[in-house]
């Protein structure tokens, strides 16, 4: 059971989060920030509620403790011209 995938941009484990937790005594945002759960491309849109759940299992903290765990956007939008090279052509 503890193969299963937790966060599917980072393929972060169930085992992955609990090895982490047990190795460095770690707090969920520890957690978070040396297995990148809920950091990956789609910035936890996807994961987030299972990260939280996990972690408050693993850790004893309710998710907002200490610093939350957040979802977080790109920087910015970028174009499908600006991708494509075409930005200047007009």
């Amino acid at each position: 059971m503890d193969n299963i995938t937790i966060c599917r941009c980072e393929e972060v484990t169930l085992e992955d989060i609990k090895n982490t937790a047990k190795k460095y005594n770690c707090t969920a945002r520890e957690i978070k920030l040396r297995t990148r759960a809920g950091m990956g491309y789609c910035g936890g849109r996807t994961c987030r509620p299972i990260v939280d759940t996990v972690m408050e299992h693993v850790t004893g903290e309710k998710p907002g403790d200490n610093i939350p765990l957040k979802v977080q956007p790109p920087v910015r939008p970028v174009s499908l011209s600006t991708l494509e090279g075409k930005e200047n052509e007009k």
